[in-house]
């Protein structure tokens, strides 16, 4: 028992490691995407694309990781969920098809460039809104019937899950807008830090007003943030989120060109830990712990070596693509 209750929770962190990294990694470019309508000159949308261009398909090896970690480690969860989900997890899917074509095809054409720059803003968009409002519906609590979802096709549709979609949209949009701080500059990136200031406001009103709709979702959630004594673990978190943002907004206001990336980042690990501190030990919220969803032992320590073997492998050549593509991007030559 030991042995598997260990493993269980190594996966759970695997999974939710892989979850983090795409979020961060993939939810920059998708930001960059948010912002194309901001700037209609072909040269700034050239740019913008360029700095994403060497790491975006990349990026989303931990979407794949992600989701067939959880199918692995945790069938039943993924029995669940993916019902529940169903529709945002389609439409975040065909975004990102959208997406991938269009930093494709957008090369290759002239006279229909700017449909390809639709493509690409409107398949980011559906993918970042897809991405909240299935977190917010899972959040918000899945109907169980046995060890099936038991709920209903529009479920995951509510006033919450949008909030939580429209939330994610801005958040990636300040990744974006902090990305494209570091890797440009001129009037580009001077543009740039205009619109992260924005949407670093718009990104903490999202986060408060996310809070403050939680822990009215669940009876458990109230209990794990403001009953005694668990208030003292949890409130540090929203401690170091108000600090994060007193420092993100010092380094536009400085015009910092790396600390607004690395706050943003930042924000978003905290969010997510917020996230982690409401839901553990659960994996499908309020009904289904880690260890009633997870695979047998030996299922289980089989993954184990496959995924110590993988990893370090992603990590490098993710680590060796950013490195190689370091530096600002040129208008005229690319990277330099």
């Amino acid at each position: 028992m030991g042995i598997s209750f260990d493993l269980t929770i190594v996966f759970a962190f695997i999974i939710a490691f892989a979850i983090f990294a795409y979020v961060v990694m993939d939810g920059f470019d998708l930001g960059v995407a948010l912002l194309f309508p901001f700037y209609p000159e072909r040269a700034d949308r050239d740019v913008m694309m360029n700095s994403v261009a060497p790491v975006w398909d990349g990026n989303e090896t931990w979407l794949i990781l992600g989701g067939g970690a959880l199918f692995a480690a945790f069938p039943l969860a993924y029995a669940i969920l993916m019902p529940a989900i169903y529709t945002p997890a389609m439409v975040m899917l065909l975004g990102l098809v959208f997406r991938g074509v269009a930093f494709e095809f957008r090369w290759r054409t002239e006279r229909a460039r700017y449909l390809w720059d639709i493509a690409f803003f409107g398949g980011s968009l559906l993918a970042a809104l897809a991405q909240g409002v299935a977190l917010g519906a899972i959040l918000q609590g899945v109907t169980v019937n046995g060890r099936a979802y038991g709920g209903g096709w529009w479920d995951w549709l509510t006033p919450f899950t949008m909030l939580t979609g429209l939330a994610v949209v801005a958040g990636y949009g300040l990744l974006g807008a902090t990305w494209l701080v570091m890797k440009t500059s001129g009037a580009l990136q001077q543009r740039a830090f205009s619109h992260a200031h924005i949407l670093a406001f718009a990104t903490l009103a999202f986060i408060g007003a996310v809070s403050l709709a939680t822990p009215f979702l669940e009876a458990d959630y109230w209990r794990r943030w403001f009953a005694w004594p668990g208030i003292l673990l949890t409130a540090p978190v929203p401690l170091a989120v108000a600090a994060a943002a007193v420092f993100l907004f010092r380094a536009l206001a400085a015009r910092r060109e790396v600390q607004p990336f690395l706050l943003s980042l930042a924000l978003f690990f905290l969010c997510f830990v917020g996230l982690g501190v409401s839901i553990w030990p659960y994996v499908v919220p309020g009904r289904i712990t880690i260890w009633q969803a997870a695979s047998p032992e030996a299922s289980q320590k089989f993954m184990l070596v496959g995924i110590a073997i993988l990893v370090p492998i992603i990590l490098a050549y993710t680590a060796y693509a950013y490195w190689i593509f370091r530096g600002k991007v040129d208008p005229q030559a690319g990277y330099h």
